[in-house]
């Protein structure tokens, strides 16, 4: 499925059956936003990731394997579980 990026440029995408998990390039991206989204096959944002500092921005994400939560670490050095059905923090820890 192609995605089109929102306001940066797409750095990384994982394939899922409901949809596309994207994660944008922070550089430019408006500090009120999440950089990490889940889009349906339609184009539809299903979610945006709830970040644990408004001022931070996701840097990686990957997929866990109990197949409901996944992993996403933030600029400022937050490690972060997400619900992979709702984009909700499950739990966060700075790891500065």
């Amino acid at each position: 499925m192609a995605v089109e990026a929102l306001y940066t440029k797409i750095e990384k995408t994982i394939q899922l059956n409901v949809g596309v998990i994207v994660l944008e390039s922070s550089s430019g991206f408006p500090l009120n936003e999440s950089n990490l989204y889940l889009v349906e096959q339609n184009g539809r944002i299903i979610w945006k990731a709830e970040k644990p500092d408004i001022s931070t921005y996701f840097s990686r994400v990957k997929l866990n394997e109990d197949g409901n939560t996944f992993s996403a670490y933030t600029i400022h050095g937050h490690a972060c579980e997400l619900d992979l059905k709702t984009g909700k923090l499950i739990s966060f820890t700075s790891i500065q």
